[in-house]
């Protein structure tokens, strides 16, 4: 089965790229609500994108983010941490990975790791960051393969149930040596 990975319109595709989600995250239907305002609110913030993983017509994986706003909701939260740290500088002129989710049909062949890469190669910042929940998860490890690192740990968002993790890499993310490493 073909995979392409390319623009997506996620406004228009928001319950589609929220099924995918809901799939690898085990959301149920009132978060997967609350999520979607929150999708539709970020599309429209200067500089977001989305990409889309489409197999078959079908969509099977995306990933969308934006230049970072100190201002926006997620900042205001993990500025502390970052702060506590000595990192709250990769606040500034970072792209977030907002959000990157494969449905788990289609996990382990690559297309977290072409989302994700695909994304921040147009981004016009010179690093990127992203939270993740704070277990050593194959996310974490891609993410890790990618060049991200650990910039905070044990940060806390309001009604998230476990903790995450705020990554950085400076941008380009590293990509396999030619053996596959």
């Amino acid at each position: 089965m073909d995979v392409v990975i390319g623009p997506l319109d996620l406004s228009a595709h928001v319950d589609e790229a929220l099924a995918v989600q809901a799939a690898a995250f085990g959301l149920g239907p009132d978060e997967v609500a609350v999520r979607r305002q929150i999708v539709l609110r970020h599309m429209t913030y200067p500089g977001a994108r989305a990409l889309g993983a489409t197999a078959d017509g079908d969509l099977v994986g995306f990933v969308y983010g934006m230049p970072n706003d100190r201002s926006h909701w997620w900042s205001t939260v993990v500025e502390p941490y970052l702060r506590a740290q000595g990192n709250d500088a990769w606040l500034d002129d970072a792209f977030v990975i907002t959000e990157l989710h494969v449905h788990p049909a289609h996990q382990k062949h690559g297309l977290g790791r072409s989302l994700i890469t695909t994304i921040t190669d147009a981004a016009a910042q010179p690093r990127s960051i992203l939270s993740a929940i704070d277990t050593e998860s194959p996310a974490r490890g891609l993410y890790r393969s990618l060049g991200y690192q650990d910039l905070a740990r044990r940060v806390l968002f309001p009604s998230a149930p476990k903790p995450y993790a705020v990554m950085g890499a400076p941008l380009p993310l590293r990509r396999r040596s030619p053996a596959g490493r």
